[in-house]
């Protein structure tokens, strides 16, 4: 079952803060980007967050979970717990780097 629209929608206005946020499809599922940085996988109507070291503390008690096959395991988040999801985005977009751009390259 691949994300709704409805879903991605809900979890874009879970973030609170003033940041920048925004989602982009990407084969079939969903980056949420904060403040341009990819901070948030949606899959299957679930939202991941890869597991860093800063998040281990804040998210010790979450479930688990691979959100498409050959991925790591990510922490799943409960997106419903506005606290615990200020938390996860602050620690998340601070240590999160800007992708880099890529280099166009003529033939």
């Amino acid at each position: 079952m691949a994300t709704t629209v409805d879903f991605i929608e809900y979890v874009c206005e879970q973030i609170r803060g003033g940041y920048s946020v925004r989602y982009k499809k990407m084969f079939g599922e969903y980056m949420v980007y904060v403040n341009d940085k990819p901070v948030l996988l949606v899959c299957d109507n679930t939202v991941y967050v890869k597991k860093l070291d800063a998040l281990s503390e804040t998210l010790k008690t979450a479930e688990t979970g691979i959100p498409y096959g050959g991925a790591k395991e990510h922490y799943i988040l409960d997106i419903d717990n506005a606290e615990l999801t200020d938390a996860v985005i602050e620690i998340s977009e601070r240590i999160t780097p800007l992708p880099k751009k890529k280099s166009k390259t003529t033939d």
